[in-house]
């Protein structure tokens, strides 16, 4: 299941998130929002336990809709390390998103390995 992100967890769950994060930034009001809403509850399942996937109310939580210019819905961002390293605007077919977190999470792997052997 997803993660109901707020003003409140925001810093904790996907800034300070040890695990790559994927946030569905939406709105009730927002048809395309509601058609993607279910490929966003399977990313939660299939990554769980490797990747964090979370959806933020952009009506409930403006200010950071607005930190991150949030101007169309919906738009998912992908972050590692508390920073945005991809982006989606609109309706994606699960593969394509699936594609990025799997692409995310080898890359953070090479990069923890690549650590290790500097040590």
């Amino acid at each position: 299941m997803s993660i109901t992100l707020t003003v409140e967890n925001f810093q904790s769950e996907v800034l300070e998130s040890t695990q790559p994060v994927v946030v569905d930034f939406w709105a009730s009001w927002c048809g395309p929002c509601h058609m993607i809403a279910p490929v966003i509850e399977e990313l939660a399942v299939d990554f769980e336990g490797r990747a964090k996937v979370g959806k933020l109310d952009i009506d409930e939580h403006a200010s950071i809709a607005m930190q991150f210019a949030i101007r169309s819905i919906p738009t998912l961002l992908f972050f590692e390390d508390g920073q945005v390293v991809h982006q989606v605007f609109g309706v994606a077919p699960k593969k394509v998103l699936a594609d990025k977190l799997n692409r995310l999470l080898s890359e953070g792997r090479f990069r923890a390995e690549e650590a290790m052997l500097d040590d």
